[in-house]
């Protein structure tokens, strides 16, 4: 008696899977298109606008730009949650009103990161938390 068992089920999974793994290994390390990140978040009485030019491995400046009210601080702090990395907090500078920017805030690993906006003033206290992907 002859066995008649299919055997292309396993291949064309295997030559999926294997498709699928090469897109995303080439996804992450394609160069990036060197364009800036914008993201914005409302809580509490502040709007805040986060912009990077091409996140990567390194020293990254942010800039912050609120609307609501006018903080007296404003710090910048990257956490790694995977990995179980924090960085101290970096000040942001005000540069015009409701305009801040960071000097050089290094990031010393590629993968996902958050950025935690902290501000504090006469409107009272927030944090904003904008997730970011560091090539």
């Amino acid at each position: 008696m002859t066995s008649t068992v299919d055997r292309s089920k396993p291949v064309l999974l295997i030559s999926v899977v294997a498709v699928l793994v090469a897109a995303i290994v080439a996804w992450l390390v394609w160069p990036s298109s060197g364009g800036a990140q914008v993201q914005r978040s409302t809580r509490g009485p502040y709007t805040v606008q986060l912009s990077v030019e091409d996140p990567h491995q390194g020293g990254n400046v942010f800039a912050v730009t609120v609307t609501g009210g006018e903080p007296d601080v404003v710090t910048i702090e990257p956490v790694m949650p995977q990995m179980g990395h924090a960085l101290a907090p970096s000040p942001a500078i005000a540069e015009a009103p409701g305009r801040y920017r960071t000097g050089d805030v290094l990031l010393p690993m590629p993968g996902q990161w958050e950025i935690t906006v902290s501000l504090r003033g006469p409107s009272g206290a927030t944090q904003h938390v904008f997730p970011l992907l560091v090539k």
